[in-house]
């Protein structure tokens, strides 16, 4: 499967989820395992459906692995913040990254409140509607807006911080120069559904990209991970700093 034909097959995914999503009346709490929303289910099916049909297998934060043995897998995120959107804010996403053999190869999440869509294939740089973006290129970390999940346990030193509810769309505003870094805090963690694909826009826009832990940002499991994600190196190294203490 190509580039453009990949992108085009995450971009019917994301689709099928927002017709799945306008035929929900109860986007509330399902009572399947717990935080997981009647909005969750939905969306993951629609995907799923999508992605089974173009012969790619999905890692998926609703559903587990399916698809078999596959050269390419989707990691999914069906609502990334799906509390926001179960409470009627406007901040969820559709988050997939489609992995190969070499890691993240492409990557679209799409704000289903609002439908901006960013996207990224390896190699080939970052758009926000078709539009290239780049990070804010702020160095200092006393001038720095940074995105958090979690609960921080001393001050930090950051200029400001936003803790909005969605680590796909937070990375994605890094890559476009809105935040000017992200991290987690508190000792929280997130799973590879949650960032790869705001990570992989991250990257082809120019932001840096670390992880607290040591353990490196990458996952194609269900693995915990601590990414960090900022706009230059010397912001991030002094996030990584200011969030060890």
């Amino acid at each position: 499967m190509d580039d453009d034909t990949l992108l085009e097959t995450l971009s019917n995914a994301a689709r099928a989820v927002r017709t799945a999503l306008n035929r929900l009346d109860d986007w509330g709490l399902a009572g399947t395992k717990p935080g997981q929303y009647r909005c969750d289910l939905a969306a993951d099916a629609a995907a799923v459906e999508v992605l089974h049909g173009a012969g790619l297998a999905v890692l998926s934060e609703e559903s587990g692995r399916t698809g078999g043995e596959r050269s390419m897998t989707v990691i999914l995120d069906p609502v990334d913040g799906s509390t926001n959107a179960a409470l009627g804010l406007p901040w969820y996403a559709t988050s997939l990254c489609a992995l190969d053999e070499d890691g993240p190869r492409a990557a679209l999440v799409v704000n289903q409140a609002s439908g901006v869509t960013y996207e990224a294939v390896r190699g080939g740089g970052a758009r926000r509607d078709g539009l290239a973006i780049a990070p804010s290129g702020c160095q200092e970390l006393t001038e720095a807006v940074i995105g958090i999940s979690g609960f921080p346990e001393h001050d930090p030193g950051w200029g400001q911080f936003r803790a909005l509810g969605s680590a796909a769309l937070d990375h994605c505003a890094v890559a476009e120069g809105v935040l000017d870094g992200y991290t987690l805090v508190g000792g929280s963690w997130l799973h590879g559904w949650d960032y790869l694909g705001g990570m992989l826009v991250c990257l082809e826009a120019g932001a840096v990209v670390g992880e607290r832990s040591g353990s490196g940002p990458f996952v194609r499991d269900a693995s915990p991970r601590s990414p960090v994600v900022a706009a230059t190196p010397e912001l991030l190294a002094a996030l990584l700093v200011s969030t060890s203490r």
